[in-house]
Order: C-alpha cells, then structure tokens, then sequence
C-alpha cells in the first residue's frame, strides 16, 4: 500500500528479443539516474512483460502477451519461444489464440494461463468523479522546467565517455555503479588529459572495482576523487610502480589518507635515480657472471632475471623502465 507504480507501454516497433532486452535494460538505467528507483528486477521492483505477434505483411499477427518476466535473459527466451512457437503453429495452418502467458524457467517455455484478453473483456469504462490531467499545461511539468532540472542521461553520457577513448566495456561498467562514476566524473574535474583519464580509468574499471566487489574491509568513500588522481599523477611522473598504486589504493581503501601520506607511510615511492640504479645494476652484473654470459649468447629471457634481481635488491622502489634500459646498456 502507498507504493507508487508506473506502466510504460512501448510502440510496436521492437522487431526481435535481443533489441527488447537492450531496450529493458536503458529503461532500468534510466529509472536509476533519475533516481525514480532502483528497478531490481530481482526484487520484484521491476517487471518486464511482452506483447508478440508474428506475421509475414505489415499487419500484425495475432497478439500473446507473456507476463511477469523477471530477468533480462527471460526476456529474451520468453520472446524467441513464443516467435517459434508462433511460426511453427501458423505453417500447421493453426490460428493463434490471444491469450496471457507465463514463463516456466524448469521446462523453459511458455505457458497459457488466460485467454480473455479483449478491452470488452475487462469492461473498461470512464469513471466521471475522476477528471482529466493535462500535465503540460501544469508549469511544473512543462518540457522546459523537466529538462532543465534532469541529470545528465544515460545515452549523453555513454556518447561524452566514448569521446573521451573510454572502451565500450568500460562505459557501460561507469554507468552500471553510481559509486565508480562517481570517483570518475570527480577525476574528470581534476585532469582531462587524454594519456591521465586512460590510465584512471583502468585503475578505476580493474582496481577500485575489485576493491568494491572483493574487500571486506574499508570503502570506496575513503578514495576522494582529489586524491585518487593525485595517485595516478604519481603514476604518471614514474613516481609510482603499478605495483604501488595498486598498494596505495588498497590502503587507501581500507584507512583513507592521502596519496603522498601513503606512500611515505608504506616506503612506495619509485626511485628514477640514475645513478643509483647504475650503481645497482653493476654490482647485480658482478654478483652473476654466469648469466651475463648466457645474455651475451643470446638468451634474451635472461634479461628478465636480471630486472627481478635488481627490483628485488632495490626493495621494488627501482623505476623498472630505467633499470631495463641501464641493464640493458650495461651488459
């Protein structure tokens, strides 16, 4: 009682089941950015039913509605059955019968449940204590005020993140999570370069997205969107190793702090010393004669334990694009 309920009732225009799933799922977004609800299917907040006819002309066929489908995916086998079903019958020379039917996830197929589906047989009529509402003539509700007070939809944004190189995968996870947008569209007020957003938004779709999903600790409140891309400039300027950015996002997950604080806190700070790198990568050339020797006969896979050795001596603080190039000169 008191739950406000809203039908939505499209044009028959939708030709096949993987379009009226797409269309299900936009109006389930929809619903969320204006935050009119959350329309969890799952929950019951949300229910998608089918209208399908089959026919070989431009007039519609006879209509089968299949009610209360409560997943994407049913949507989409309900559809394909029945349009199955629909043909098959119609070249046995059977009429179809207009009628309601379920979905029967066991058997996986459609099931009747009633056929009287006629406006005459409900007995509609106009009840005249009830008036009229003409809503546009309402100032509140004119197209102009409704437009200016919209966020932005989810269609226009779809369009802005893939003009900003942003894949299509991506995209659709941003607007899938408030909470991952969100830290997004914070780091897009911060830096709009192009090899900046890219990199944030890897970290954000991989790292901060496994954060959310897998930790049992912390929050994605703790990560200010200020701080977040203060961490991947650090990235940025060789400051940082992946490695370290992973750690400081997790930490900064778990206990907030800043970008810098952390890496101070937890010694993460890359070193692009050259000379110390140098003097690093002599001393592992000394200690391993003999794998020095195999690289000079041609064993390039050597090359990779030489970097092992001098991340591990330098304690993973040693830029590892500078310690390949010195080693490589080196030996």
């Amino acid at each position: 009682a008191g739950v406000p309920l809203m039908e939505l009732v499209t044009e028959p225009v939708i030709n096949d089941a993987e379009t009226a799933m797409n269309f299900a799922k936009e109006l389930q977004l929809l619903l969320r950015t204006l935050g009119a609800s959350e329309a969890n299917l799952e929950k019951g907040e949300m229910r998608i039913e089918a209208n399908i006819s089959v026919s070989k002309t431009e007039t519609f066929g006879t209509k089968v509605e299949v009610k209360n489908l409560n997943s994407f995916r049913i949507v989409g086998q309900a559809i394909d059955y029945e349009v199955k079903r629909h043909i098959e019958a119609l070249e046995r020379g059977e009429k179809i019968i207009q009628e309601t039917r379920g979905w029967d996830e066991n058997k996986q197929a459609t099931f009747s449940q009633r056929t009287k589906e006629s406006a005459n047989d409900y007995r509609y009529f106009p009840d005249p204590d009830i008036p009229k509402y003409k809503l546009s003539e309402v100032p509140e509700f004119s197209l102009d005020t409704i437009q200016t007070t919209l966020p932005e939809l989810p269609w226009v944004k779809r369009a802005r993140y893939l003009q900003l190189g942003l894949t299509a995968e991506t995209v659709e996870s941003f607007l899938q999570s408030p909470f991952i947008d969100g830290l997004f569209a914070g780091v897009l007020e911060v830096n709009t370069n192009k090899d900046f957003i890219k990199l944030a938004s890897n970290y954000i779709s991989s790292d901060i997205a496994g954060l959310i999903k897998n930790s049992t600790k912390g929050s994605i409140d703790n990560i200010s969107a200020q701080e977040f891309a203060r961490t991947i400039s650090l990235a940025l300027e060789a400051k940082l190793s992946s490695r370290g950015v992973k750690d400081i996002l997790g930490y900064m997950y778990v206990e907030s702090g800043t970008a810098d604080g952390l890496a101070e806190k937890y010694n993460l700070i890359q070193s692009s010393n050259e000379d110390e790198i140098k003097a690093l990568v002599k001393k592992i050339i000394a200690e391993n004669a003999a794998q020095v020797e195999k690289y000079k006969a041609g064993d390039e896979k050597v090359l990779q334990f030489f970097v092992g050795q001098g991340m591990r001596a330098s304690g993973g603080k040693a830029n590892p694009q500078m310690l390949t190039t010195i080693l490589k000169q080196l030996l």
